[in-house]
């Protein structure tokens, strides 16, 4: 059984759960720290979700939707979303997922958009299944460090 929840403050819990999961989404970024985590937690431009374990009451996964408004409307964008290892294939990402999008809808978004590396074969499957329809778009990048 999983719970999910908004995160509104940032504890010694959370820094060691994001040390914990960050290595597991991405080999290149750093885990956030504390200040970086109360960046999120406390922007209004954020809503960071957890996952727990109603057995342990570990921390399990983890998502961050990014709302911003602009001037055709309400947008909303799905980011950084892991799950531990030991805990896929139980219905995090979908738990997670649902918040999201049901806090999307709540604030006036029309659609939720996110990015998934094609590797990530579950993760697609995922999205493919909660609703998500993969469009025909280019994605461009521009990288500001050298």
């Amino acid at each position: 059984m999983i719970h999910t929840t908004e995160v509104i403050e940032v504890d010694d819990e959370l820094i060691a759960a994001f040390e914990r999961l960050t290595p597991q989404l991405s080999s290149s970024s750093p885990a956030p720290g504390a200040d970086e985590l109360a960046a999120i937690v406390s922007s209004p431009a954020t809503v960071m979700f957890i996952a727990r374990s109603v057995d342990t009451g570990q921390i399990i996964g983890s998502l961050t939707l990014a709302l911003f408004r602009i001037p055709t409307g309400m947008r909303a964008w799905i980011e950084d979303v892991v799950v531990d290892e030991a805990a896929r294939g139980q219905g995090v990402g979908a738990a997670l997922n649902h918040a999201a999008l049901e806090r999307a809808r709540r604030e006036g978004a029309r659609t939720v958009d996110l990015t998934s590396r094609p590797t990530r074969e579950a993760a697609n499957r995922l999205y493919k299944r909660l609703g998500f329809v993969q469009r025909e778009t280019n994605v461009y990048r521009f990288s500001l460090k050298d």
